[in-house]
């Protein structure tokens, strides 16, 4: 299969981003091999949806920021956190299910007084995420799927970086094809959360509509509108946000995707500006 003139100038820019690390997009056009009876590569990237879709049964898939950068304004102070990769391994114990672990290696948080100038910074690892999802309806697929997703955080972040708490969710995604090439995720989560003041424990809810549709069989793109809300007995407060992704997948090697992103805070309660850069790779 021949690659477009666009596909070139979009591998051309991956080879640019990929080159601190010691990797080529020509080559891992080359080295990589079709992906035969898998289904075709699904991820949780971009944006911040959780798709329904799992990973085929006896094969691992990494899905990684390579960049992640995110400014937060409020109370006189503007907070600058960078994510160095922030990688999600995955493994499918069947094709209905699997299971996965994610934590950051490096995350730096920079916060700077802007009446004084004045700054401050915490960086270490980030908290350790286990998760499981599970794929009743669509997992091979149709016009409908749905999974459930339930996670548990541990404290693995130093203090600046985490809470220190053990905490947990259930995220229950749905993926609902529409006509003209047109893809509708809705993902409805609940969490448990320590409180900000004590010990104690409250429920904390977000969801997203994320609307995607492919601009080619390579590359398809994402808008949605997310939304969380933290009912803190001190104080809850809600984050809105709108947010645009795309992800390119080399037609020469189905198990790569490569993909970027920036979301904007709707509100005060939310940062303002978000931007990664990300890939996944299935194995």
């Amino acid at each position: 299969m021949t690659t477009t003139a666009g596909g070139r100038a979009v591998l051309a820019a991956i080879s640019v981003l990929l080159a601190p690390i010691g990797l080529d997009a020509q080559t891992i056009l080359a080295a990589d091999e079709a992906s035969g009876t898998l289904r075709p590569l699904c991820t949780d990237r971009p944006t911040k949806s959780t798709s329904p879709c799992t990973v085929d049964a006896g094969h691992f898939q990494l899905e990684s920021d390579l960049f992640n950068l995110t400014v937060d304004r409020g109370g006189g102070q503007t907070t600058t956190t960078w994510l160095a990769t922030n990688p999600t391994l995955k493994y499918g114990l069947t094709d209905r299910l699997d299971v996965e672990v994610n934590m950051a290696p490096y995350v730096l948080a920079v916060v700077r007084d802007r009446s004084s100038g004045a700054r401050t910074h915490a960086d270490g690892v980030g908290d350790l995420f286990l998760r499981a999802k599970w794929a009743p309806l669509g997992a091979g697929g149709g016009a409908v799927s749905f999974a459930l997703s339930p996670y548990v955080k541990l404290p693995t972040a130093p203090a600046g970086i985490g809470n220190g708490a053990v905490e947990g969710g259930l995220i229950a995604p749905i993926n609902i094809n529409l006509p003209a090439s047109f893809s509708l995720v809705i993902d409805p989560e609940c969490d448990v959360v320590k409180n900000g003041g004590d010990s104690g424990r409250h429920i904390n809810t977000s969801g997203l509509l994320s609307l995607s549709r492919g601009l080619s069989k390579t590359l398809t793109a994402s808008v949605e509108v997310w939304t969380d809300t933290d009912f803190d007995p001190a104080g809850s407060r809600t984050q809105v946000s709108g947010d645009l992704g795309l992800a390119f997948i080399p037609p020469k090697a189905p198990n790569w995707q490569f993909d970027g992103g920036v979301n904007f805070g709707l509100n005060r309660e939310t940062p303002a500006a978000q931007a990664y850069l990300g890939v996944s790779r299935r194995f």
